[in-house]
């Protein structure tokens, strides 16, 4: 009796282990279910460098001196196309007069960022803010605060090469009055962790307003353009950044938008704020991909 039992208990073991080989075989046994990964639609960068001049479109903003910066984005993705961010930065400036001229630009920015396979668009505005500044007399003089608009196209032809057509427009340039618009073409070669860069672009200049500018009244402001050409290297957090910058702009031309540097009004006013520039800029960037 006993060895039936046990007969028949081998038998009942390697049938089991017969039809589990079997759902192997033909595909039926089931793996444990995958663990669920929950990704968050919320990241961000912070970042901070700093440079040796900092040049907006041709024209220095830290009278051609060295200067400091910091910035943080806030992203959310609202599907794998689309993300809107917000971000703020703060640059140091010296504008041309120094007695009234703000410590540090402030500039807050917003949007939203389609990709569509290579194709990547970036729809958003800016706002450049300056502190009211205490003059030597205990005056308070108010600085230009303004806004741009900005439509921002990529396209990556291929692993290494990206072009990129941007579009800027504002109502009121530089707290001038005139209206503005701004049109330039990217181009980026990357090779491994270098990546070469250039841009071309035109400054388009409206007519300033009597409400802005009560002492020169309505004047028009210069069109011109600007490029710069320059190669970054990254490595891990850190990039740096060679670049030549310039413009097509006259010394005369540089004082209608900036005013004079040379202490002369009128037909033989002159700024040095647009002279042909090379740049050095080291930066630091951490994104929440990099804590985790």
């Amino acid at each position: 009796m006993r060895s039936k039992l046990i007969l028949l208990s081998a038998v009942a073991a390697l049938a089991a282990t017969s039809a589990s080989a079997a759902d192997v075989v033909k595909g039926k046994k089931k793996a444990a279910p995958a663990p669920v990964v929950v990704v968050s639609p919320w990241d961000w960068t912070v970042g901070a460098g700093a440079t040796t001049n900092y040049i907006f479109r041709g024209i220095s903003q830290s009278n051609a001196q060295p200067g400091v910066n910091a910035n943080a984005e806030i992203r959310y993705s609202l599907s794998d196309a689309h993300t809107l961010y917000l971000g703020a930065a703060g640059s140091s400036v010296k504008l041309t007069n120094q007695d009234t001229s703000p410590p540090v630009e402030w500039d807050a920015i917003g949007g939203v960022r389609a990709t569509y396979g290579a194709l990547t668009f970036d729809l958003g505005g800016i706002g450049y803010l300056y502190s009211k500044v205490e003059t030597p007399n205990n005056v308070f003089v108010t600085t230009p605060n303004w806004f741009e608009g900005y439509l921002k196209t990529s396209y990556a032809v291929n692993d290494a090469i990206t072009l990129g057509i941007n579009g800027f427009v504002s109502p009121n340039y530089l707290d001038t009055g005139a209206n503005a618009q701004y049109v330039s073409g990217t181009a980026a070669y990357k090779l491994g962790d270098l990546v070469f860069s250039g841009e071309f672009g035109h400054q388009f200049l409206g007519k300033t307003d009597a409400a802005h500018t009560p002492v020169s009244g309505n004047r028009s402001l210069p069109d011109y353009n600007y490029w710069n050409l320059g190669a970054a290297y990254t490595y891990k957090l850190a990039t740096l950044d060679l670049r030549y910058h310039d413009s097509s702009l006259s010394k005369k031309g540089c004082a209608d938008i900036t005013g004079p540097t040379n202490g002369v009004y009128g037909a033989a006013s002159q700024s040095k704020y647009c002279n042909a520039a090379v740049v050095g800029t080291l930066s630091f960037a951490l994104t929440s991909k990099d804590v985790k």
